[in-house]
């Protein structure tokens, strides 16, 4: 299974889920990307690091990249952070991308439809929360879908 999250910058969000999603799933192949173009090639935001590294993950390795239509073809999940980024990947999918996409949140019950971006609420203990929920739902929810499938 190769998984792919995606965010608005790619420097919070997203390569927090995949950091998280490594060190609980480190079997599946796992990435992360943006919809914006303003920091690709650099490490994730500053604030982001301290707060993941406070819960055990080294987010220093990541560096920002920007989605691209490829992505459809490399991944067979790609999990968007919030309803906008999903609308903008969806927007680029290529005719007959077989790919799955799905909101990060959506095996959560209860949870908000979005997890807010800490880059802009300042809250990233509470993302990093939410994420390591969700993760924890994906990976229920793709062991659930490998036993019927």
């Amino acid at each position: 299974m190769r998984l792919l999250f995606v965010c608005l910058g790619n420097i919070c969000r997203s390569p927090a889920a995949e950091a998280v999603m490594r060190a609980k799933a480190p079997e599946l192949f796992i990435d992360s990307a943006g919809t914006g173009s303003w920091h690709i090639g650099e490490m994730p935001y500053g604030p982001m690091q301290a707060a993941a590294s406070r819960r055990g993950y080294d987010l220093s390795p990541l560096r920002a990249r920007q989605f691209h239509t490829d992505d459809f073809t490399r991944f067979d999940l790609i999990l968007a952070m919030d309803r906008q980024n999903l609308d903008d990947i969806e927007t680029l999918r290529p005719a007959g991308a077989p790919c799955d996409t799905a909101l990060f949140t959506s095996p959560l019950q209860g949870a908000p439809s979005d997890v807010p971006d800490p880059y802009f609420t300042r809250d990233f203990d509470a993302a990093l929360t939410l994420i390591e929920a969700g993760a924890t739902a994906w990976i229920k929810t793709l062991q659930t879908r490998k036993l019927k499938g």
